[in-house]
């Protein structure tokens, strides 16, 4: 049998306006608290239950490469530091018949490891973690209603939004609860609408079955393979590359500008790849092929 599932993980998304300032990243006690009242009503109106369980969540917001790493770490952090949390003196307390967590800046800095990475400042969604925890039956039910809803219908309300706005300073044109399985979905369209649609299925399985094996076998791409929690990609020289890439065989030998221009962008694009894995906690290792790298990774 599995395992119950204990908590539902998920993020008040705010789509920033073109040009919007970096704002605060990190809210002090009071106002993390106020937002995560509003938070704990919203979602209380897409499913009454959901005022039954624990709400933890924190003043602060991040980039989706932050959240969407293995293990899901800051939610993990949330969990963590939320079960040591007293049980008395809560903001929110005693509003519902669950309680809300939130945590806060002090003197600047957030506890444990909350604190957003200013590598990846500015973007254009910004996220707002939060977690319900509690009973396994009442979760999985909340957590089933919010799969299956929040992506068309899970709208924040106005007064969450203009209030998550004025607290960071941000100019927010959307804001919208989303679980943590719809931020991969639409990070995959993002992807895919910025030409990394192949490294996709790569990350997913990093992110969703990580002990499962996963492949991208498919030239003029790079080859990488995801394995013990680790992606390894093929380093080829450029006879193997040529080898691999260049269907005219006529062709393989020509030193030509064109070819050295393609196996520069090949290169190119395995540094795009492992960029982005990294950015979301994947261990990269690059691996030295001779010929066909299938046996070697």
């Amino acid at each position: 049998m599995s395992d119950p599932i204990l908590h539902v993980f998920g993020a008040l998304a705010l789509e920033l306006s073109p040009g919007s300032s970096a704002g605060r990243d990190a809210l002090p006690q009071r106002d993390a608290g106020a937002l995560a009242t509003s938070i704990a009503r919203d979602l209380a109106k897409f499913e009454a239950l959901a005022s039954t369980l624990e709400l933890t969540t924190v003043g602060a917001h991040y980039d989706p490469v932050e959240l969407l790493r293995p293990g899901w770490p800051v939610h993990l952090e949330l969990d963590q530091l939320g079960a040591r949390a007293p049980t008395q003196g809560l903001h929110g307390a005693g509003k519902t018949s669950g309680r809300i967590i939130a945590f806060g800046a002090h003197e600047g800095r957030l506890p444990g490891a909350l604190s957003p990475s200013a590598d990846y400042a500015g973007g254009p969604l910004r996220l707002v973690p939060w977690s319900l925890t509690g009973d396994a039956a009442t979760v999985q039910r909340i957590g089933e209603t919010f799969e299956s809803d929040l992506m068309e219908g899970g709208m924040a309300g106005a007064d969450t939004a203009l209030q998550a706005q004025e607290m960071f300073g941000l100019r927010v044109e959307h804001a919208r609860y989303l679980t943590l399985h719809d931020l991969c979905a639409l990070m995959a369209m993002q992807y895919d609408h910025a030409g990394l649609g192949p490294l996709w299925p790569i990350l997913e399985a990093a992110l969703l079955s990580p002990n499962r094996e996963a492949w991208l076998d498919a030239p003029p791409e790079p080859v990488l393979r995801y394995a013990d929690h680790e992606v390894r990609i093929a380093l080829l020289s450029p006879d193997a590359w040529r080898a691999r890439n260049v269907a005219d065989t006529a062709h393989r030998d020509d030193d030509s500008d064109v070819l050295q221009r393609q196996f520069a962008h090949y290169e190119a694009r395995q540094r795009q790849f492992a960029a982005v894995l990294m950015a979301h906690g994947v261990p990269v290792t690059f691996a030295h092929c001779n010929g066909d790298p299938a046996g070697q990774l």
